[in-house]
């Protein structure tokens, strides 16, 4: 096994039964990996399964909704029984939650996406940490948005809450500088998924890359051999470029 392979390596991706987290999946089994994928949505699930199975792969799902806390340890609890270790995490799933002034927001939408973007990712990182420990690469990377940076209005809660992910991974990364885990964020830009066109329904989603053209880029940050942590990529094109870095 090369230092850039994924044969055998085990990785968590939320958010697996639909967009970035569907096709990224896929083509993490495709390299060999066995895949646990988490999502509600069990149609989905099974989808993947099949096409993942089509192809010579494996994968085992996991239905459960994120912010069923006791859940995610559980799951920490079921990879360490099985597999002793965990080498990638992917934290892909997210919420728009509407758009909306900022004093007519509802508060159980705020709570929700707070819950599932912010809330959910920690309690992951919780759960799942001893394991990337384990691993010889551990490796975590999660999906962030330039909503964070820009603040437009109308977007408050989503744009606080990909904010707040990005200092939660950054101060996960400067934790595990010196214990072989990388953590970064990524910004896939826009894509044609179904929170996009729940942002924008008058756009056309033909015009927009679709999901799948991010898998490579994703797992780039995936491979033993890269070592970079606290960073995060842009992808607000089909360039690739990484911004200075975020931990000193």
């Amino acid at each position: 096994m090369t230092e850039t392979s994924l044969q055998g390596r085990v990785a968590v991706v939320t958010g697996a039964s639909r967009g970035i987290g569907y096709f990224l999946s896929r083509a993490l089994a495709a390299e060999g990996v066995h895949v646990i994928a988490v999502a509600r949505t069990v149609g989905g699930l099974e989808d993947l399964d099949d096409e993942i199975k089509a192809a010579g792969g494996s994968a085992t799902l996991v239905p459960l909704d994120l912010t069923d806390y006791d859940g995610l340890d559980r799951l920490g609890a079921a990879i360490y029984e099985r597999w002793g270790k965990l080498d990638m995490l992917v934290g892909n799933a997210g919420m728009l939650g509407g758009l909306s002034p900022l004093g007519h927001v509802d508060i159980k939408t705020w709570d929700k996406v707070m819950a599932l973007n912010v809330t959910a990712n920690w309690r992951l990182i919780r759960s799942l940490d001893p394991l990337l420990r384990q691993s010889d690469a551990g490796r975590a990377v999660f999906l962030t948005s330039s909503a964070a940076h820009k603040c437009k209005a109308f977007w408050g809660p989503y744009s606080a809450s990909k904010a707040a992910l990005e200092a939660l991974v950054r101060t996960y990364a400067a934790e595990t500088r010196s214990m072989g885990v990388c953590a970064n964020l990524l910004n896939p830009g826009a894509m044609r998924t179904a929170m996009r066109a729940k942002a924008m329904p008058g756009e056309d989603p033909e015009t927009l890359p679709h999901p799948a053209e991010v898998a490579p880029q994703i797992i780039r940050l995936l491979r033993p051999d890269f070592t970079d942590t606290g960073r995060l990529y842009d992808r607000p094109s089909d360039s690739f470029k990484d911004y200075e870095p975020l931990v000193v």
